[in-house]
């Protein structure tokens, strides 16, 4: 009679502990499915944060680049004035496409610092 109650007792505890496992991995498995859609909806999100301050952004650089680019026709215009048959700003390339400028071609009159920001950061602390 004891043997029986012990073995009964042994199962039972056998499989609750089972149920407590697999109910545990359930738990688990919707938690980590529920944090999936919060980080999809979250990199969609910054994603369309991105696509939304990207053409403002484009605009900045744009601007930069045009105002560099005037500021070097002005020198060159100054540094070639006596040079004759010097055109300024004439392309080195020959197309009628834009061909965007290197940081190299557009901070050569600049002092080597500037050019040196522009290509690789702020890296003082280094």
């Amino acid at each position: 009679l004891r043997t029986a109650q012990l073995i009964s007792l042994s199962l039972l505890v056998g499989y609750s502990l089972f149920a407590v496992g697999i109910g545990s991995l359930l738990l688990g498995y919707y938690n980590l499915i529920k944090w999936n859609r919060e980080r999809r909806r979250l990199q969609i999100e910054d994603l369309e944060s991105r696509i939304a301050l990207f053409p403002l952004l484009q605009a900045e650089s744009d601007r930069r680049t045009l105002r560099l680019l005037r500021e070097n026709l002005e020198e060159e215009a100054k540094i070639m004035k006596d040079v004759p048959g010097w055109k300024v700003g004439e392309s080195v390339f020959h197309t009628d496409r834009w061909v965007p400028p290197t940081p190299d071609e557009l901070y050569y009159l600049r002092p080597v610092s500037e050019l040196h920001n522009e290509k690789f950061g702020l890296q003082w602390y280094v």
